[in-house]
């Protein structure tokens, strides 16, 4: 079976000749001189011992006190605490083994981390234990993860009351934090001016309270200018103090260099951080590699990806499927990135998972590689994955992206023939390529179809739908479709659906059926979407229009002022005076009275 695999793979790495194998092809050492590397510690023997038994029992705390258990570095312990993921409870009891037997300090990004899967999990009880500890050990909350733990938890009905709390101890700690000021203070004298003998002498004169969570303080507050905040770091470990960078700052000076405009210095700062023995943590790795993603350096996050798969934090085979996503997302995927990802990853001795394959799929078929993707298929149907809906959907994109709209609606056949039936991602897909082509009614007659066979629009595919209206100028006929389908079938549009109808009928001038669509957001519990109405009445209404919209958006029976101002102020800058002063004539006795109302009418 893995010979077959590799055979069908082979017709592939001979069109990419930059990828010599991908089966455990290596990228010239050369590119990457730390590429062969001994490691002190192998996490994995802790993590099954973890993973495999309950905490209470012997073997556990035993197993990790043996001599021949790795040594428990900082990164060891991020690593653990990541991967433990979803057992919170052990996590935990690991986190308070590691600061009460293990001797290794504990530091703002290992509690920060186990911060994140205590809310995500929903172990609150636990969260607020570990937040503690972080405070009476001197610790401070990062502020991304507070504003990622706050975000998660505000989200959540039954968390809301613990989201505010975490906001009330965020800004308390913050205020109680004399080493914030100081780095502040000393961020603010770094980033004006460039590093010179005269800014060393001005920050020895400080005295600066020099220790790791010090020195991540100040590195973040000078995220925006990494240069300067490799130039405060090295200074740091140079000075005569006795302060010395360790694993953490490393990490934490490696976050703030992870930019196109630093990217060089990063790579260089790893280099001196292996030598100095540490290694780049399975936490720093996850959020450079987001970096890199996010401003598409895609060339250094196969980089990091490749350079961490040779170390002892492997990224797991979701941050590898990640990458291959990300790799196929944009316009012209880089076909040689995708069998570097691929190639490393099964370079570890793994065969590729489903979603690996995936993603070698998904970026063959957004370039309209089509045959290339077939060889993929049979290499997927080798190593014993049959194509499901998420394979036949990448192609089915891929063929509409091309305009072969025929062989995409083909493939929907092809799938049932082979007994894997479309969903309703796949017919969304399918249809949305007809609308990009300018095809409506061949959309409507794939939509037809998807009917009959028992399929229900969602709210998905019903902002295709209208956008397919939208996009031949059938302003009104998008109106009625989105409206009937409300009534009729039931469906809650998205917000920017009606947003994006409502835009449009304003702009022919169809302010009734606007605000229709108003009213039917309102029923579904949207926030009112005010912002083109005041100006629309303000060039097009009557003052009995404007009456109308603001019921319309008022609540209980009566608009707030806020948006009842927004109106009348409309018509008051547009010149139209008289409707203005008959708005306010009609209004409530506190609008007319509001200080606003009367310096604006002052002022005339």
């Amino acid at each position: 079976m893995y010979r077959s695999k590799a055979v069908s793979l082979s017709s592939l790495r001979n069109a990419y000749s930059k990828i010599s194998t991908l089966s455990g092809s290596q990228v010239p050492k050369s590119q990457f001189p730390w590429k062969v590397r001994s490691f002190s510690s192998k996490p994995e023997s802790m993590l099954q011992l973890l993973v495999e038994n309950a905490w209470s029992s012997k073997e556990v705390e035993e197993g990790l006190r043996k001599p021949d258990m790795p040594f428990l570095t900082h990164e060891t312990a991020i690593y653990l605490v990541r991967k433990l993921d979803k057992h919170p409870e052990k996590a935990h009891s690991f986190l308070n083994w590691v600061i009460r037997e293990s001797g290794l300090t504990p530091s703002s990004p290992l509690y920060s981390t186990m911060l994140r899967i205590l809310a995500q999990q929903g172990s609150m009880k636990r969260f607020w234990m570990t937040l503690t500890d972080m405070k009476r050990g001197g610790f401070y909350m990062e502020e991304e993860t507070y504003k990622t733990v706050y975000s998660f938890l505000n989200k959540e009905e039954d968390s809301k009351a613990d989201a505010a709390a975490l906001a009330h101890f965020y800004e308390r700690m913050l205020k109680e934090n004399a080493v914030s000021d100081v780095a502040g203070s000393v961020s603010a004298s770094v980033s004006k001016v460039d590093w010179s003998c005269e800014l060393e002498r001005e920050l020895q004169e400080m005295k600066l309270p020099l220790s790791d969570n010090f020195v991540i303080r100040v590195l973040k507050e000078l995220r925006e200018h990494p240069l300067k905040a490799l130039a405060f770091f090295h200074w740091v470990g140079g000075t005569s103090s006795g302060y010395r960078h360790s694993t953490v700052t490393y990490n934490a000076v490696l976050r703030v260099l992870a930019r196109s405009n630093s990217v060089a210095e990063f790579w260089s700062v790893v280099d001196e951080m292996k030598t100095a023995g540490h290694e780049v943590d399975l936490d720093t790795y996850i959020k450079v590699s987001r970096q890199f993603q996010k401003v598409r350096m895609m060339t250094e996050a196969v980089k990091l990806y490749e350079f961490m798969m040779d170390g002892p934090f492997k990224p797991s085979v979701q941050d590898c499927s990640l990458l291959l996503r990300s790799l196929s997302a944009g316009p012209t995927p880089d076909l040689d990135l995708v069998f570097r990802v691929s190639s490393k990853y099964e370079s570890t001795g793994k065969c590729l998972s489903k979603a690996v394959y995936d993603g070698i799929h998904r970026s063959l078929t957004s370039v309209a590689r089509f045959e290339e993707a077939e060889e993929i298929i049979k290499a997927m149907r080798d190593a014993g994955y049959e194509p499901d809906n998420i394979t036949y959907s990448q192609l089915v994109f891929g063929l509409c992206k091309a305009e072969r709209l025929e062989e995409a609606r083909g493939v929907v056949d092809q799938m049932e023939a082979q007994g894997c039936f479309p969903d309703i991602k796949t017919w969304t897909i399918l249809i949305q390529g007809h609308c990009k082509n300018n095809e409506v009614d061949k959309a409507f007659a794939c939509l037809a179809e998807m009917l009959e066979k028992g399929f229900d629009i969602d709210s998905d595919l019903l902002d295709v739908l209208v956008g397919g209206f939208l996009s031949q100028n059938r302003i009104e006929g998008a109106c009625k479709f989105l409206m009937e389908m409300v009534r009729t079938a039931s469906v809650k549009p998205w917000q920017t659906t009606y947003k994006g109808v409502i835009d449009k009928l304003l702009e022919i001038k169809k302010g009734d059926d606007a605000l229709d669509l108003l009213q039917m957001m309102k029923k579904q519990n949207y926030p009112a979407y005010a912002e083109p109405f005041d100006g629309y009445l303000a060039k097009f209404g009557t003052s009995e229009d404007a009456k109308k919209f603001l019921d319309v958006i008022g609540s209980n029976d009566s608009p707030s002022f806020a948006a009842y101002f927004h109106v009348v102020e409309a018509f008051y800058r547009e010149g139209r005076l008289s409707d203005a002063k008959d708005l306010v004539f009609t209004s409530p006795h506190q609008f007319k009275i509001h200080p606003k109302i009367t310096a604006l009418f002052g002022a005339s």
